[in-house]
């Protein structure tokens, strides 16, 4: 009995032995490892930059976006918004709709053609239409012929002329200072401009990001009109310009100064040039600044093109 119990102890250790030498000898199995390509993030092209839409069409209108306000379409056509009103027949100036078409032109007056070339009705001469024969009166004072009176009679047909053509002359002088009252651009160049306001300049004009320059100051110091002009607009409801006053040179020509602490002049007003006509501020700005801006058919152009170099 005992040798059976010492043969079967010898066998079960080898038993034991070969198995857990099989479970060490067996491969663990791991899941499968797929290499997969690293997907790159699609880089979308940049967009290209929107070109700037036309103002206006080529019959003078403009079609509402969004974002618009009546204050900012009349400022970047170059002209009042109370015009702007009366043509469109606006019962609310603050309530247009975006799609909404308007009047941006003068009826009958200017026209923008599709190259944008503004043109402006050219002024016709006055009919010239021919005049009647002149009806005569025979001379109650014949006299017999004689060549002393052949000669005195000439003298008389000749007074008679020059005192006729005299009068033609006036007439045709008052017809024409009655055609040409429109605004040409020669009147433009005639105009006369000066700094509105002393101080460095801290920004100039960049059609993309500045469309005007910036002139440093003090809070309170004069602001003039740059030129002889009209007050359109006086308040501050363009946003982004603070306290505004917006005045009218010419049919093409405006000029407009913002960041105002306060304006001393109203709509409707007519200014010389170099009257004052705000104090300088910060207001709806980040400093105490005057932002000066010149329009040429309600597009801002580099106001050192028309100032005096200092």
């Amino acid at each position: 009995m005992k040798q059976s119990i010492r043969t079967r102890h010898p066998l079960l250790l080898l038993t034991l032995t070969l198995g857990l030498l099989a479970g060490c000898n067996t491969a663990t199995r791991r899941a499968p490892v797929v290499e997969r390509p690293v997907s790159q993030p699609h880089s979308r092209p940049a967009p290209a930059p929107r070109a700037e839409e036309p103002r206006q069409d080529a019959r003078g209108f403009y079609t509402v976006r969004r974002g618009d306000t009546l204050l900012r379409i009349a400022l970047d056509n170059g002209q009042s918004y109370r015009d702007l009103v009366a043509w469109n027949n606006l019962a609310d100036p603050d309530d247009i709709k975006v799609g909404q078409v308007l009047r941006v032109n003068p009826p009958g007056s200017e026209r923008v053609a599709g190259n944008g070339t503004v043109t402006q009705p050219v002024p016709m001469p006055p009919e010239s239409r021919p005049q009647p024969p002149r009806k005569t009166t025979p001379r109650a004072d014949k006299k017999p012929y004689s060549e002393d009176n052949v000669a005195e009679a000439q003298r008389g047909d000749k007074a008679e002329n020059v005192v006729n053509a005299g009068a033609g002359a006036s007439a045709v002088a008052v017809t024409g200072s009655r055609v040409g009252a429109t605004v040409t651009a020669t009147d433009d160049e005639k105009l006369s401009w000066m700094w509105p306001s002393d101080g460095r300049i801290i920004a100039t004009f960049d059609e993309g990001k500045n469309k005007g320059i910036d002139i440093a100051g003090r809070a309170g110091q004069h602001v003039m009109a740059a030129g002889a002009g009209k007050v359109m607009y006086a308040g501050s409801g363009i946003r982004g310009y603070g306290n505004l006053v917006i005045v009218k040179h010419s049919n093409s020509l405006l000029s407009a100064y913002a960041h105002n602490r306060a304006i001393v002049v109203k709509e409707g007003d007519n200014v010389a040039k170099g009257q004052v006509i705000a104090e300088m501020g910060d207001s709806d700005a980040d400093t105490v600044k005057l932002h000066f801006e010149i329009r040429q058919q309600g597009k801002p152009v580099d106001p050192s093109r028309f100032l005096p170099s200092r």
